[in-house]
């Protein structure tokens, strides 16, 4: 025993002394800073960095090839820790986070029944996987084993849940999901983007101008989580407020749950979730991009303006806003009524943007303040046309401009946005069809007019406006005079407004627009005794200022007094010049105009970036063939579903509002929205009921195989 004892501790000297000389031999010496980089890194062995280890990137800092900045789990703190180490600078960069573009999960219909490995990636090798859908997650859940920083959970409709606190945006989950649906994302990237015709969207967003990701954040409502809701929003549309209150919402007119019962409020709880970010007293934070240096000048501070500048300054960018009005907000704010749209909502919204370091200068117009050789020579690399459509379209009768007591409707509003006089009398006529004739009218009462009465060539059925707009007037006591023109203004002897002469008509052929066209009954003059009379019945941009320019005078317009431009960059002749909403398109939605002004900003990106003002070639110009209602199981899916009532709509009586500017429309209620909510059937191209028959029939077919 003792013997034993005595070798192994002479072994063990001898193995130490071997030991000893091999170190001072094959020692290798490691740089200390490579060291220091190392240990200041987040030591997760992602990969994101595109270096097989930590050690491996460390030695790439150190040894110049790899930027302080790597490490995409550390996040800013590391990266400024090692920019300290290697006596570098380093910038802020922009946070990107993991998305699934998959909403079917366990609802996707199958082609066949999967019994192998419960990994994504070998189901894929079966003919790319039991789902019969190119865009479906397979749902076993590979991007959860892979994540190192447990970031995400398969969710309970089969879909992978991501966690934004814990991801790092390494990549990982990219890399192993074989049906390319999970992308590592920034915002930026996110506001470059177009709708794609291979991407999986729901009837409503394929019909949304600003093509808001609808059942995202009507998911969020439904869970709770508002500000995320927000957020999502706000990737598309800077005016939540604004178009919660005036947007048409023709997102609702192809909801597939009208298919089983009513479409589902998308504007009332787009209202609902902006509601209580004013109500919160401050602004929900949204990602900017660190700063380009380049400096870009908007004309026009309306909705596609402001737009246009909001993503701007979100992409990096420095914006100035240049309005000729003492106010910001365009249309919004001198062309729909208190009543619809308060000016302190429509205000705290404008805020917002300003606050993201966009800068505003009003009272000060194009062509005549300053033309566009001041903004180059004052280092704007691009600019951007906003105006709105501020011009009457005339009623071409005689007296029209010099009789008293007519005024064209852009005017009217006008005036009553700036606070000035609007002198009315007791009896007033509105011609047109539109929401400009119609908020005419219904502001024509609050301002003291006993009678008003809109006079329209068509019948109700033809009628541009809003069909809730219609409905609230018709409430408040405004007259409709159907299937008549006006003829000839007749004034007294001191030129003052007594009466219009309209003609009676009737409805032809359809006209372009696809409505019947009204023909004149011979002998119908009758004559319609007024105080007022509003003209109402179109507007056009003013481009007055492209005259008073020497290069602006290369850009072309129509003969409707709308700019000549690309219709999805809207780049110009002038290639530094871009237009957007209505002196692009002429008069139209505000949602219309939000949708132009972000699709004039990408363009503006790519432009003093340097990179090719190009749109993708499969954009989504339309609704996608095929994926709307004429699926041959979507009714079958629905007719499975318990029926629910769409969330009542809110407003006050007509005798409560007709005398005052007060909101007339009122805000559901948190329970009413979540309600409303849980009614989406949260649709992708081919995936339906979300309530039903996703989630509760397919999780019971698997339980049981």
């Amino acid at each position: 025993m003792i013997t034993a004892l005595i070798f192994l501790g002479v072994l063990g000297i001898i193995a130490g002394a071997v030991l000893a000389v091999a170190s001072k031999i094959f020692y290798v010496w490691e740089d200390p800073k490579v060291t220091r980089i190392r240990d200041s890194l987040a030591g997760a062995n992602c990969g994101g960095c595109g270096f097989a280890s930590c050690d491996a990137a460390a030695d790439a800092i150190a040894a110049g090839k790899a930027g302080p900045d790597v490490c995409v789990a550390g996040g800013q703190e590391v990266a400024e820790a090692v920019a300290a180490i290697v006596g570098l600078a380093v910038g802020v960069k922009e946070p990107v986070l993991a998305e699934s573009s998959c909403v079917g999960g366990l609802r996707a219909r199958e082609r066949y029944r999967y019994a192998g490995v419960l990994d994504c990636r070998a189901a894929y090798q079966l003919f790319h996987g039991e789902k019969d859908c190119e865009r479906g997650c397979l749902g076993f859940g590979t991007c959860v084993r892979s994540c190192p920083f447990d970031a995400i959970a398969m969710g309970k409709e089969g879909i992978p849940v991501f966690d934004p606190g814990k991801c790092r945006g390494c990549g990982t989950c990219e890399k192993v999901c074989p049906k390319g649906i999970i992308a590592v994302i920034s915002s930026s990237t996110k506001i470059l983007r177009f709708n794609q015709e291979e991407d999986c969207l729901a009837p409503c967003r394929q019909a949304c101008p600003a093509q808001i990701d609808i059942p995202r954040y009507i998911e969020y409502i439904k869970d709770g989580r508002y500000e995320d809701a927000i957020k999502t929003l706000k990737e598309r549309n800077p005016f939540i407020l604004s178009c919660g209150r005036v947007c048409p919402h023709p997102c609702e007119e192809i909801c597939r749950r009208s298919i089983e019962d009513e479409p589902l409020a998308i504007n009332q709880l787009k209202r609902f979730v902006a509601d209580y970010e004013m109500n919160t007293g401050r602004h929900v934070p949204v990602t900017v991009a660190p700063d380009t240096g380049h400096k870009v000048a908007v004309i026009g501070g309306g909705p596609a303006g402001l737009s246009c500048a909001y993503f701007l300054r979100r992409l990096g960018h420095h914006v100035t806003v240049f309005e000729k009005n003492p106010k910001l907000g365009g249309m919004l704010y001198y062309g729909i009524p208190e009543y619809r749209l308060p000016k302190k909502i429509l205000d705290w919204e404008i805020q917002g943007i300003l606050d993201l370091g966009v800068e505003a200068r009003t009272n000060v117009e194009f062509g005549k303040d300053f033309d566009l050789e001041a903004l180059v020579a004052a280092g704007y690399e691009a600019i951007f046309l906003g105006v709105g459509a501020w011009n009457n379209t005339t009623l071409r009768l005689e007296g029209e401009d010099t009789i008293k007591g007519v005024i064209g409707g852009i005017q009217f509003l006008g005036r009553q946005g700036l606070g000035l006089p609007n002198p009315i009398g007791e009896r007033v006529g509105v011609i047109g069809g539109g929401n400009t004739a119609i908020d005419s009218a219904r502001t024509a009462l609050r301002l003291g007019a006993k009678e008003v009465t809109i006079v329209y060539r068509r019948t109700k059925l033809e009628m541009p406006a809003n069909y809730e707009e219609i409905k609230a007037a018709e409430a408040e006591g405004v007259n409709f005079l159907f299937l008549a023109a006006p003829n000839k203004l007749i004034s007294d002897e001191n030129g003052k407004l007594t009466h219009l002469e309209y003609l009676k008509m009737e409805l032809g052929e359809p006209d372009e627009s696809g409505r019947r066209r009204p023909i004149p009954i011979k002998g119908s003059e009758t004559l319609l005794p007024l105080d007022n009379l509003i003209a109402a019945i179109g507007q056009y941009p003013d481009l007055s200022f492209i005259e008073s320019g020497r290069r602006l005078k290369d850009i072309k317009t129509t003969r409707q007094s709308t700019i000549v431009a690309d219709e999805y960059t809207g780049q110009t002749d002038i290639l530094y010049v871009y237009a957007g909403g209505d002196a692009l398109t002429g008069p139209g939605l505000a949602v219309e105009a939000i949708g132009s002004g972000r699709q004039a900003a990408r363009a503006i990106h790519l432009y003093v970036t340097g990179q090719e003002v190009t749109v993708p070639l499969n954009r989504l110009c339309g609704f996608i063939e095929g994926t709307l209602f004429d699926m041959p199981y979507v009714v079958d899916i629905l007719d499975e579903m318990e029926p629910q009532k769409r969330v009542k709509h809110h407003e006050l009586e007509a005798s409560e509002r007709i005398h005052s500017m007060v909101e007339v429309d009122q805000t559901i209620d948190e329970a009413e929205a979540r309600a409303e909510a849980s009614r989406c059937l949260k649709c992708g191209l081919t995936c339906f009921g979300a309530v039903v028959y996703g989630v509760q029939k397919e999780a019971e077919i698997r339980k049981a195989a």
